[in-house]
């Protein structure tokens, strides 16, 4: 059996030749470079025109489809003897009573189902 021998870089074996590790080497002209510097090349930079193109047309579209369809609120005057169901009924008859009566509430920041004779209420756009 051989002996091992400890050597500045490596294990060894005691009868062959030694082995060093390969050492780095410092090449010039690295160190002009900012590390965290960010280079574009020429079809990133195409790239990112594209994409703030379509950014802008999207928005651009979003904006005109919410611009002249918006029909404006309404307001109605409460009745004698009218409730809010009755109201939300009449109103808004493309919702279910139940969903009528809240979109009226938050509309007008009601906390309750109470109304009264004269009172103005704003219907909400459905």
């Amino acid at each position: 059996m051989s002996a091992l021998a400890w050597g500045p870089t490596d294990l060894v074996d005691a009868g062959s030749p030694v082995r060093r590790r390969p050492h780095l080497v410092v090449l010039p002209g690295g160190g002009e470079q900012d590390a965290g510097a960010l280079r574009l090349t020429r079809r990133g930079r195409w790239a990112l025109v594209v994409l703030a193109v379509a950014l802008a047309a999207a928005l651009g579209m979003t904006g005109l489809r919410g611009a002249g369809a918006a029909e404006p609120s309404r307001s109605v005057t409460v009745a004698p003897g009218q409730t809010l169901s009755e109201i939300a009924l009449a109103e808004l008859p493309e919702l279910p009573i139940s969903q009528g009566i809240v979109a009226i509430q938050l509309a007008n920041e009601l906390s309750t189902a109470q109304i009264s004779a004269g009172q103005q209420l704003v219907i909400p756009r459905s």
